[in-house]
């Protein structure tokens, strides 16, 4: 994609993904790897970017950085896409910018104004990160925008730092990713598995061990696990429901001090039926739904000992 030379002469650019702090304005371009498209999911989510700036110390969305969709066609996407961010202020300005939910970043380009500097940001007020693991609702599907998952609603809320390991179409409770998981370095396990599992038979199998093998190895780790965010279940869908709630019930009886439960259905009180795009995958209704159950919870958890 050609950039015009009036951006060129007011933009000197960077290669980088993370910067705290600019003048007058800047200048982002993106070449994707791919581009994921679904038909109950939108563009924007899968394959745009958002921007928040920290404001009197909350984050603020400024503005969405949209792939062009006049004429739209992958390799548009693919090819590489821009946008300008003016800003009223010649200030400092502390930035996040949201990856595409779905699309691998090939490249990403910054340009700031001359005279602009970039330093690091500030620490999240709870640094050691919340870890999130689970399916396509995990990894934010269906938010219209990258900032609308739940994940970050919840960050932005609590100054919190996460790391999502949300799998779509996969989290299935491998053994290999909870020998990962459980070595991580992390302030809370926020355990969301269910949807993936392609049996009842295999989550039977697989979700009690998983949530064994992570408490083994972090005895005072707070571990929060949920069930499907939905109201209405079939036969099917709630003895998976039961499957997980047996774990927690099993982890409490056993003395577990330290684990909690949700169920999907108190996710989505905020949002009722009218939360998901296709009685499985939240909108945007939905994940502030679940933002705002999940989140008062885990603020609870992070102020403990304060």
């Amino acid at each position: 994609m050609r950039v015009s030379k009036g951006t060129l002469d007011r933009f000197k650019m960077l290669k980088t993904n993370i910067w705290k702090s600019m003048r007058g304005g800047t200048y982002i371009k993106v070449v994707l790897d791919n581009v994921s498209m679904t038909a109950h999911g939108s563009v924007l989510g899968a394959s745009g970017f958002d921007l928040y700036e920290k404001r009197d110390g909350s984050e603020i969305y400024v503005q969405s950085l949209l792939p062009p969709v006049d004429g739209f066609s992958i390799e548009m996407i693919k090819n590489g896409y821009e946008s300008v961010i003016d800003f009223a202020e010649n200030k400092t300005h502390e930035l996040t910018l949201n990856f595409p939910r779905y699309c691998t970043v090939k490249e990403l380009y910054i340009g700031l104004a001359d005279g602009a500097s970039v330093l690091p940001p500030e620490p999240h007020k709870y640094e050691k990160p919340i870890i999130y693991y689970g399916s396509s609702i995990t990894q934010g599907g269906c938010a219209s925008r990258p900032g609308n998952g739940y994940q970050n609603i919840i960050s932005r809320r609590l100054d919190c730092n996460y790391i999502n390991l949300g799998f779509s179409g996969n989290a299935k409770g491998e053994p290999a990713i909870y020998d990962y998981i459980k070595d991580l370095d992390m302030s809370i396990f926020v355990y969301d598995y269910d949807h993936n599992a392609p049996t009842i038979e295999h989550l039977r199998k697989t979700h009690e061990p998983m949530f064994k093998a992570i408490r083994k190895a972090r005895l005072d780790l707070p571990i929060v696990m949920m069930s499907r965010p939905q109201f209405i279940l079939t036969e099917a869908e709630k003895e998976r429901f039961e499957i997980i709630r047996t774990t927690y019930q099993n982890a409490v009886d056993a003395g577990d001090k330290n684990v909690y439960f949700i169920p999907g259905s108190e996710l989505m009180k905020y949002a009722g039926n009218d939360g998901t795009v296709d009685n499985c995958h939240p909108n945007d209704l939905g994940f502030h739904s679940m933002a705002r159950v999940l989140g008062d919870l885990l603020e609870q958890l992070l102020t403990q000992g304060e």
